[in-house]
């Protein structure tokens, strides 16, 4: 990433370079703030740990278009991990030409590399998931 967008290196600060490089459209700028091991939870797909599947679900997202809001509501810090609660929302105009507003919370936990750089290391899209325990490490999930 470009020092023109550099990766946070406060927990507070992560949702600016995510809106950003969300924006930017490009999946490679969004990957770049996912951590070597990152686990991306999806609620309509389980747990992803490959970077290649994580990489076709943004992609999926980015061709649709549409503008992402988010802001932070609780940062929880314990040495070089961060839990960050996000509260986040789309408005856009549906295939039928009608408003569509999706929001809901995300809760990330974000891990400081070493060049000093936050990377999310577990992205949970949806806060509010009606299953059960879920275990999943990069490279396996049960």
């Amino acid at each position: 990433m470009s020092d023109a967008n550099p990766l946070p290196t406060e927990p507070e600060r992560i949702v600016v370079p995510l809106l950003k490089q969300f924006h930017s459209g490009k999946v490679s700028a969004i990957m770049a703030l996912y951590d070597a091991e990152a686990v991306f939870i999806a609620s309509d797909e389980g747990t992803i740990t490959d970077h290649t599947e994580v990489a076709a679900r943004l992609e999926r997202d980015l061709t649709v278009g549409l503008t992402l809001k988010a802001k932070a509501r609780q940062v929880f810090v314990a040495g070089d991990i961060a839990r960050v609660v996000l509260d986040w929302s789309i408005d856009a105009t549906g295939h039928d030409g009608k408003h569509v507003h999706l929001g809901g919370s995300a809760s990330d936990v974000v891990r400081r590399s070493g060049d000093g750089r936050l990377r999310c290391l577990i992205e949970s899209r949806d806060t509010s998931s009606k299953g059960g325990l879920r275990y999943a490490r990069n490279g396996s999930s049960h």
